[in-house]
């Protein structure tokens, strides 16, 4: 018998007989096994309420009470829109910030969708990059470690409207991002770009984008359902006009989502409708994470329930209600978690 072998055994009788591992193996050891336990904690981005936001039953100000009350849920993430443009206002996020604390939230993050910060015309583009200011100063407030912008022109996505050139559009992103990115820096803030729609579906293109800018404070949001390069025209410029159409062109998400990894700072685990197990229809959850598990992510996992939106518009098109939703895409999100442990 091989000294090695003969050690292990000594070591492994010495368990036997009552005393503990930890004697006999170095502490780096366990530090090492502890640090392979894969998990990630849940927020709730508040796209999740479109429908009722939209329709007055529900305001901004609301969000972190349905978060924790309703769904257990003590991480937020924000949506611009749903400020009413007073993220100026500091009463307003004095209040909104005083919510949180009693009920024990932590912000994490504002989804901002603004001005272009990657518009083709300079003075358009710092237009845009000074836009995106007031925005740092009232996620910093409430407590967040980032906002999540664009890289394109949302009306175009909207109007079913090219994206620009590729190749300029690259440069003129790296320009606005990089000009956001140095103020976000003197805050200490994280910006961060998430595959949406346009350009930046496009994921060899946006890697390149943070290549190019290659900030500390810069990173991705990896969405789980937006990777369609091409939809058809929408019939009307509207959200019912976007959900009727179809797409033509889409990137591999499991490929898509490997890329984004090293440049991680959140997830956005996108839903619209499951099946009789639990399991999202449209994407492979397990598989999405065990990508994201093999990344060593860690970090928030976000649940953005898309189809509460859908449900909206086509009641009979077999989407869960919000509430419904978001528990089966917390539910599923759980269950993957205990099964990549």
């Amino acid at each position: 018998m091989n000294q090695s072998r003969r050690q292990f055994l000594q070591q492994l009788g010495l368990s036997a007989a009552g005393l503990s591992m930890a004697s006999v193996l170095p502490t780096q050891t366990f530090a090492d096994m502890a640090a392979k336990k894969f998990t990630f904690d849940i927020s709730l981005a508040e796209f999740s309420f479109f429908p009722e936001i939209m329709s007055g039953k529900m305001t901004n100000m609301d969000f972190p009470a349905r978060a924790k009350n309703d769904f257990g849920i003590n991480v937020l993430e924000y949506v611009s829109m749903f400020f009413n443009n007073k993220h100026t206002d500091q009463a307003y996020l004095k209040e909104l910030k005083q919510r949180c604390d009693d009920l024990g939230m932590k912000n994490n993050l504002i989804m901002v969708d603004g001005a272009n910060i990657a518009d083709l015309d300079a003075t358009k583009r710092q237009q845009a990059v000074e836009s995106h200011y007031p925005w740092v100063d009232a996620a910093k407030y409430l407590g967040c470690t980032a906002i999540r912008v664009n890289l394109g022109d949302t009306s175009k996505a909207i109007s079913g409207t090219p994206d620009d050139p590729a190749d300029e559009a690259a440069k003129t992103a790296a320009d606005g991002y990089h000009k956001l990115l140095e103020y976000a820096a003197k805050q200490n803030m994280n910006v961060i770009v998430e595959n949406h729609f346009g350009n930046s579906t496009d994921i060899d293109w946006l890697v390149g984008v943070l290549k190019a800018v290659n900030m500390p404070n810069s990173g991705l949001l990896p969405d789980f359902g937006n990777f369609c390069r091409q939809r058809s025209k929408p019939e009307t410029n509207d959200i019912k006009g976007i959900m009727n159409t179809k797409c033509i062109k889409e990137y591999d998400r499991y490929e898509g989502v490997k890329k984004m990894m090293p440049y991680a700072k959140g997830i956005s685990a996108k839903t619209h409708k499951f099946d009789a197990n639990g399991n999202e229809t449209e994407s492979d959850f397990r598989r999405l994470f065990k990508i994201i598990k093999d990344a060593g992510f860690k970090g928030y996992v976000g649940i953005e329930y898309e189809g509460g939106l859908m449900n909206a518009y086509n009641p009979t098109g077999g989407y869960l209600p919000v509430a419904d939703g978001i528990k089966a895409t917390k539910t599923l999100l759980e269950r993957v978690r205990a099964e990549l442990a």
